[in-house]
């Protein structure tokens, strides 16, 4: 029975050699890392608490400060969201047959999930529509207003 190899978890364990201790620094100079413990004599690096700043190029002119700045990035912008003209089709195709949907507006949007609250809508001319349809938004692609006035829709811009 002591002839085979038995392997249990509780008696694994790494070979011996392969696991290396942690080098304890300034512990004397028999250590090999006592005294400065190998941060080296003086200077901001060898003192305790030191942390370099982001962006810091040892005193070098920082990038961040060398390059130029001009001009204003306003920070309120509305987000434009683009819909295809197929998404709206998908959308009307999923509604149950019951219900006949002839506008598409700032809820049709909403309760599909196709935007939020306060962006800006643009109709893109990806896809075609089966129905004529009254559709608002703040803006239409060139191929978008040809697709709806061509099936007999309507364009309302909001």
């Amino acid at each position: 029975m002591m002839d085979k190899l038995y392997f249990k978890i509780d008696h694994l364990h790494p070979n011996k050699g392969s696991k290396k201790g942690k080098s304890r620094l300034g512990r004397g100079q028999g250590s090999g890392k006592g005294g400065t413990c190998g941060r080296g004599h003086k200077g901001a690096k060898s003192r305790s608490g030191f942390s370099k700043k982001k962006g810091f190029e040892g005193g070098q002119m920082p990038f961040q400060r060398r390059i130029p700045k001009f001009g204003f990035k306003g920070n309120i912008r509305k987000k434009i969201v683009g819909i295809n003209l197929d998404t709206i089709q998908n959308c009307i195709n999923n509604i149950s047959k019951k219900e006949e949907i002839n506008i598409v507006n700032k809820e049709f949007y909403l309760k599909n999930n196709l935007t939020k609250k306060n962006d800006l809508i643009k109709i893109l001319g990806r896809g075609k529509l089966h129905t004529s349809l009254k559709i608002h938004a703040n803006q239409f692609s060139k191929k978008a207003l040809f697709s709806i006035k061509k099936i007999g829709g309507k364009t309302v811009f909001m």
